[in-house]
């Protein structure tokens, strides 16, 4: 099968502003975009640049707290409970208007002398929470893991450990994001992690490592990552989040030559 590709347009051109990367991305061949924050413009504008566009809307994340102090989630704080809460309101009210079916909680980071039982119990109380409110519209959540070289101290570093408290909750609608960046910066086999975890991947985010540049910019051999998603029947977009090397459109030669 040949896979279609989502567009992370908060790496992606840009060179641009955030409204204008939407129809970059469909110019470029790309089925689909994706943003963790996209609350900055109104979910009716978002609607409209996706369909003039001609494309659809992964994923994006419920709101992750303060990115200026380096907070990238709030679902392990039990002090923060209600505003994880007001956030899935919000998410799942945004999902809606632009038609996306996966959202993202983070958990948020911590450092490991810092942490106690009592955070991941607040972790899977409040994914239980978004998956109860999601599902009545048909929405799942996801997880993904962030390795410790790109997002030092982030609560879930391993695809184990995601799928680990995916487990906990025991919710029909969560499921895994699969990074394959940060699961080969972590240093594990990326086909036995996809193997491992093939009925709880949900969406694939996928960027070369070293250096996080575009798909053959480093040792990632891309060709046998899809022959093995495909294999275990994921059939999903694979999600494009990587950093370009220079100017995103002089770098996507890889995607031309997928897309011939």
């Amino acid at each position: 099968m040949s896979f279609r590709y989502s567009a992370h347009i908060g790496y992606l051109f840009g060179e641009m502003p955030l409204q204008a990367r939407v129809d970059a991305a469909a110019r470029n061949g790309f089925s689909a975009v994706e943003h963790p924050s996209p609350y900055a413009i109104l979910a009716e504008t978002m609607r409209d640049l996706l369909a003039s566009a001609g494309v659809a809307y992964t994923q994006f994340g419920l709101r992750s707290g303060n990115a200026e102090a380096g907070e990238k989630g709030i679902g392990i704080f039990a002090d923060r409970r209600e505003e994880f809460k007001r956030s899935v309101a919000e998410a799942i009210a945004y999902a809606r208007t632009i038609g996306v079916d996966k959202l993202h909680a983070m958990a948020g980071v911590l450092p490991e002398a810092q942490r106690l039982p009592g955070h991941w119990d607040c972790y899977v109380e409040n994914l239980r929470f978004a998956a109860r409110e999601a599902g009545q519209h048909g929405i799942s959540i996801i997880i993904e893991a962030m390795s410790a070289q790109a997002v030092p101290d982030y609560y879930i570093d391993t695809p184990d450990r995601a799928v680990e408290a995916i487990e906990a909750t025991g919710a029909p609608n969560i499921g895994l994001l699969l990074d394959i960046f940060h699961t080969a910066s972590t240093g594990l086999d990326i086909e036995q992690i996809i193997r491992r975890h093939s009925s709880r991947i949900l969406h694939v985010h996928i960027a070369d490592a070293p250096g996080r540049h575009e798909p053959g910019s480093g040792q990632i051999d891309f060709d046998r990552v899809e022959a093995v998603l495909e294999e275990v029947g994921y059939g999903g977009l694979l999600g494009c989040e990587y950093s370009p090397a220079d100017n995103t459109e002089a770098g996507l030669g890889w995607l031309q030559a997928k897309l011939a």
